[in-house]
């Protein structure tokens, strides 16, 4: 991927064409948390409450400085229900980013065609900018690489996606589970911090 220079102001990858780069991950704490929803334009969303155990653990964002995060994603890390550690990234982008595909491994930038008409896999609880505005979002699985399970829904205009590592631990996601968008005013979750999460640098 090559720069903005003197001849275009964008960022260039060589098959995509003009994108927005995906910006260094931000380590787990209060300074990488202040950095994630500065300039959001799409909810940093984070499962609240955390499952026992869980920690906050990374932050990613995709933009720059004229177009703002188009995409965030939080990383949490905990052990997993059936064995061992396990991670989840939740994923808030605008249509055409593909953040969430690239954690999912999947080829393009959207998730294709899940939306087939069946009913959805999981249900989450999501609550925006204003509290009093929490809904219940369908999510259904994605066909994603063997070594994970990977959701996507759409939650006020964005695509939602939920990429959880071992592939066991999408059972996580048949638990009832809250999402709070951290850019919402007067947000003061006593969040836990954790080891920053490799995931978020594949």
């Amino acid at each position: 991927m090559s720069a903005p220079s003197l001849w275009s102001s964008d960022w260039v990858c060589g098959v995509h064409g003009p994108v927005l780069p995906r910006q260094p991950s931000k380590r787990p704490g209060p300074e990488g948390l202040a950095a994630a929803v500065h300039d959001a334009r799409v909810p940093v969303w984070v499962p609240w409450p955390l499952p026992l155990g869980w920690l906050v653990t990374g932050f990613v964002t995709v933009g720059d400085d004229r177009s703002g995060a188009r995409a965030a994603a939080v990383a949490v890390s905990g052990p997993g229900l059936l064995s061992g550690p396990a991670d989840m990234v939740v994923i808030a982008e605008e249509p055409g980013i593909g953040l969430g595909a690239h954690y999912a491994g999947l080829e393009g930038s959207d998730p294709g065609e899940v939306f087939d008409g069946s009913p959805p896999h999981v249900k989450l609880d999501v609550s925006g900018p204003a509290a009093t505005c929490g809904h219940s979002v369908s999510m259904w699985a994605v066909a994603a690489e063997p070594d994970r399970a990977a959701y996507v829904g759409e939650a006020m205009g964005n695509w939602l996606w939920t990429v959880l590592w071992p592939a066991e631990a999408g059972v996580l996601m048949l638990e009832q589970q809250n999402l709070l968008d951290l850019r919402e005013p007067g947000m003061d979750l006593d969040l836990p911090f954790g080891a920053h999460c490799p995931r978020l640098d594949l």
